[in-house]
């Protein structure tokens, strides 16, 4: 496993947003990543100030927003946003409607029927099925169950335009847990209309599952935990999944050993899939995604014990696992990911945008043709990200993860 370059350079801008070039950073404040409030200090930074650099404003579009986690635009421009405590917002003509849209799952936190809404859990994902307009399916993923036993579920509704009806769970993890850790639960739709979902691996020591620590279905491929599964818009099984015909796999599943993805997109130019998935206490990733590979957690890992501060994994790469394209250490605490392939920023073609909920900014990487980068910059934007996303009109668009929650838009 490489391990990247070792410096910082940051730019001061007239904004008042802080854009910085940097690597991997030796460890500092290393608290529990998603839900730490504070944000890394870096050390070994060198300060230098370079001139002819693009200015990039994080631009306020609305704010009012308890805790957004994703968000989707309807054909006509608005926008639909997800609040975790279990609400669905609108945003039209720029503006926040007060009411929020009914028809989502009520939310209880005793009751197995409902929405969980505690810790990590709630209503998180929003996707619009890729033939919105004809069928007018829209998708979340969000928690269900109890403190005591819980899951991350799939489910799709149609949108008039007014209100949601026909709630449909059309797919849920196959174990339940405990506790209000590593929901995963980001949704991408590949081209042909299958959707991709990624699954926490339910939680950190001492979370149990079966007699071992929860983190350890991440390698059990008979388990929905710590997967990135793969289903069809009604939530069947395709057949040309990885392990749709082995009798020891959930036929769902799409790629393993992961911890916690909470970044997932697809570039339509490449044709590839990346994610950003937390570490333990250091040792987030950023990953190429690849049809039925092992991504190692937890037993390939640069990632420490919350506990100890030793090692989570005895080793750190392995032949017959996937290496990071990059690891962030201190956490960054990744959350949303965008790649760039609009005309309003022709600059930024081809680049990933990886927020950051400890790092409390974005980091944008460029890479060459054999997906290595060659250059990362980190846009401050002074608030936890919970999801980046590109608009339809060419702007990418920032969500924030605060009780007041804001909708930004980055310009250069």
């Amino acid at each position: 496993m490489l391990i990247p370059f070792l410096f910082k350079l940051t730019l001061p801008l007239a904004s008042g947003i802080a854009l910085s070039s940097c690597g991997t950073l030796p460890e500092a404040n290393l608290g529990n990543a998603e839900g730490s409030q504070t944000s890394p200090e870096p050390t070994n930074s060198v300060e230098i100030v370079q001139a002819n650099q693009p200015e990039i404003k994080a631009v306020p579009v609305i704010d009012g927003l308890e805790h957004p986690w994703g968000m989707a635009w309807l054909p006509n421009g608005d926008i639909l946003i997800t609040e975790r405590p279990g609400r669905l917002r609108i945003v039209r003509d720029g503006i926040l409607e007060p009411e929020a849209i009914a028809g989502v799952v009520a939310v209880s936190t005793v009751s197995a029927q409902q929405l969980f809404a505690s810790q990590q859990g709630g209503l998180l994902d929003i996707a619009l099925h890729p033939r919105f307009a004809e069928n007018r399916f829209v998708y979340f993923t969000y928690s269900h169950g109890t403190q005591q036993a819980n899951r991350t579920r799939v489910a799709r509704a149609v949108f008039d335009g007014e209100k949601l009806t026909d709630w449909q769970v059309i797919f849920e993890v196959g174990q339940t847990k405990p506790g209000g850790q590593h929901f995963g639960s980001r949704l991408t739709w590949l081209p042909d209309e299958t959707l991709l979902v990624s699954i926490g691996d339910g939680g950190n020591p001492p979370v149990e599952l079966e007699g071992d620590f929860i983190r350890q279905q991440a390698q059990n491929r008979a388990s929905h935990l710590g997967k990135i599964i793969r289903i069809n818009d009604d939530g069947t099984v395709p057949a040309d999944n990885p392990f749709r015909n082995d009798p020891k796999a959930a036929p769902e599943v799409w790629s393993y050993g992961h911890r916690n993805i909470q970044g997932l997109a697809y570039d339509p130019v490449t044709e590839q899939v990346w994610a950003t998935e937390h570490g333990s206490r250091g040792g987030d990733e950023l990953n190429l995604i690849q049809k039925g590979k092992n991504y190692g957690w937890p037993v390939v890992s640069l990632s420490k014990e919350y506990s100890t501060g030793q090692p989570v994994a005895p080793v750190t790469s392995r032949p017959d696992m996937v290496d990071p394209v990059q690891v962030w250490t201190p956490a960054i605490a990744p959350s949303g990911l965008a790649i760039y392939n609009g005309d309003r920023h022709p600059e930024w073609q081809g680049s990933i945008f990886a927020g950051g909920l400890v790092d409390r900014g974005i980091r944008h990487l460029r890479l060459d043709e054999n997906n290595q980068i060659i250059d990362e910059t980190t846009i401050s934007i002074g608030q936890r990200v919970r999801d980046v996303r590109q608009g339809p009109d060419g702007h990418v668009y920032v969500l924030t993860d605060q009780n007041n929650g804001q909708l930004l838009r980055l310009e250069s």
